[in-house]
């Protein structure tokens, strides 16, 4: 969702299937003549040309989808769960695995409840973000004692869940059960922006004004919705993209406020990419590491050799200790947690 990565569709997408028979739309020229001043926002589309994006965007993606497992039938909404956590700021490619082994060892959210959270962390491995793996622990154990296992389908269930907010509870319904929910990740506040608003990226932070957009051009169909909200998202994370967006072969190109603008250049401040090397994060996975590859407590002088600044590293570990990702022992020894 929902993050600056490419996520996925869905990042999570629904159980929507390529359609390889439905035939690609015809590419839309790219020229654009002179590009003029960057032009004010343009309004929401009326219902008619909103028809016509829903109608392009969706047929689309039948003939481009790509083939994830959290899309079939068989993922149910438990693989549409524990995938929307793990793409959150994490690509596709890095989620792919992980995703396998975990529904392969925890097919059930009570199989997960069952299991102390440090084995969440452990298998979690190095998506980043690891309290991700927490969040979505404690959800297993509330799913598990308020809802006999099953993953809720009401919007309000689901956000009342430890760890699931409005984006997370939205696109869960919708793809698991093709509810009707405005699904806002980073791929959909991108492509939004451009089609519709005019401008080049969203604002850094999901804004009331994009919401009402949202809102305004969800399909009143809920099955329509569904497959709209994955299809847009899909849109962004192959076409629509932030650095190289493909006007050439998108759908709706010839209605996208942005191209017919000549594409005006992003006129806040310059947007800068998360750095990793040498920041706390970067401390945090070594030491997390260091504890996932043994089941046995591991001593301070043991963490204390993955880095050498003695200052960050106990700022580090102080941290991990804070979030429930590490538990010290009596005796200068730590392990991932058992409760």
């Amino acid at each position: 969702m929902t993050a600056t990565t490419e996520t996925a569709t869905t990042a999570t997408t629904p159980t929507t299937q390529t359609t390889p028979t439905t035939p690609t739309p015809p590419r839309p020229s790219t020229t654009s003549g002179s590009a003029p001043a960057a032009a004010s926002p343009a309004g929401p589309p009326d219902a008619g040309a909103a028809a016509g994006l829903h109608s392009s965007v969706i047929t689309w993606f039948g003939a481009n989808a790509r083939d994830l497992p959290w899309r079939r039938p068989e993922a149910g909404a438990w693989g549409v769960m524990v995938s929307e956590f793990m793409l959150q700021q994490t690509p596709v490619v890095r989620v792919l695995p992980v995703y396998e082994q975990w529904l392969d060892r925890w097919p059930r959210p009570a199989d997960l409840a069952a299991e102390a959270p440090g084995e969440a962390v452990r298998a979690w491995g190095r998506l980043g973000y690891p309290r991700r793996a927490l969040r979505l622990h404690g959800a297993a154990q509330a799913i598990t004692e308020r809802h006999g296992g099953e993953v809720p389908s009401e919007h309000g269930q689901l956000i009342s869940l430890p760890g699931i907010g409005e984006y997370t509870a939205a696109a869960v319904a919708s793809f698991a059960y093709g509810r009707r929910h405005a699904v806002l990740d980073t791929n959909v506040r991108r492509v939004f922006a451009r089609a519709v608003s005019g401008v080049e990226y969203p604002p850094n932070a999901t804004t009331a004004a994009e919401r009402k957009l949202a809102r305004t051009l969800l399909p009143d169909d809920e099955t329509t919705a569904a497959r709209w909200a994955a299809a847009s998202m899909e849109l962004g994370a192959l076409v629509c993209t932030a650095k190289s967006p493909e006007c050439g072969r998108c759908p709706i190109a010839g209605q996208c406020a942005w191209r017919l603008a000549g594409k005006p250049a992003h006129a806040g401040a310059a947007r800068r990419g998360q750095t990793y090397a040498g920041t706390d994060r970067q401390v945090r996975g070594k030491l997390l590491a260091v504890l996932r590859d043994t089941s046995a407590p591991v001593p301070q002088s043991q963490l204390d050799a993955v880095w050498h600044d003695p200052v960050q590293r106990a700022r580090a570990l102080d941290g991990l200790v804070s979030d429930g990702l590490v538990e010290p022992l009596a005796g200068g020894v730590y392990r991932l947690p058992l409760t």
